[in-house]
């Protein structure tokens, strides 16, 4: 049975309404540098652990709020803003003994793979860059759902997520022994990650 033309115009028309609605879940939210952080922590002369905090994080996470595992990431840390309260160990962490950061002045984070890992939490696995190297890590995401409106009308989302891995992977391998036995600073470095996030405002519009 032949369909004439006004009935193959209207099926046409009925698919594209139907795709709509599936593009209008993907949306682009933005990193809030003001509202987000990047800490790390090391074992310092196998005794204590060091805190420190990076510089300022920002870049662009494509949210897909139907399936999530169709989402991205991609951020930047500028390391230039390393902070450990201590100026002459942040001086040192800057030199060409770690970061190096007149030449790797940043870090990146570029997503490939996004998993569904439990209620609110996805496993998220991506290109880091860092001094660079570029190596595949995994993420730890813990992923509250929902969002809010601030009191200026902008959506809001946070995430914080966690890794751990060798900095000896990445080219930081400056240490120094100790009498004792053992060495001045860890290879395994715990990465925190805490962004908060706004929608940009014509998807928010779009929505």
């Amino acid at each position: 049975m032949r369909l004439s033309r006004i009935a193959l115009a209207a099926l046409a028309g009925l698919a594209g309404l139907v795709m709509v609605p599936a593009l209008a879940h993907a949306a682009d939210w933005e990193i809030d540098s003001a509202h987000s952080a990047a800490q790390f922590s090391v074992r310092h002369m196998m005794v204590s652990n060091v805190k420190g905090e990076l510089g300022k994080v920002s870049g662009v996470v494509r949210l897909d709020d139907k399936d999530v595992t169709k989402s991205s990431v991609e951020a930047t840390i500028d390391v230039n803003g390393i902070n450990t309260r201590e100026a002459k160990r942040d001086q040192h962490l800057k030199s060409p003994d770690f970061f190096d950061v007149a030449k790797y002045p940043s870090i990146t984070f570029k997503s490939k793979k996004v998993q569904k890992a439990g209620a609110g939490k996805l496993k998220l696995t991506g290109d880091l860059t860092l001094h660079g190297v570029t190596k595949e890590i995994v993420l730890d995401v813990v992923f509250p759902p929902g969002e809010i409106k601030d009191p200026y009308g902008n959506l809001r989302r946070g995430a914080s997520a966690t890794a751990k891995l060798s900095r000896k992977d990445f080219g930081l391998k400056w240490n120094a022994a100790l009498e004792g036995g053992g060495v001045v600073v860890g290879d395994e470095i715990a990465i925190t990650v805490d962004v908060e996030m706004t929608r940009k405002a014509q998807t928010a519009e779009a929505k």
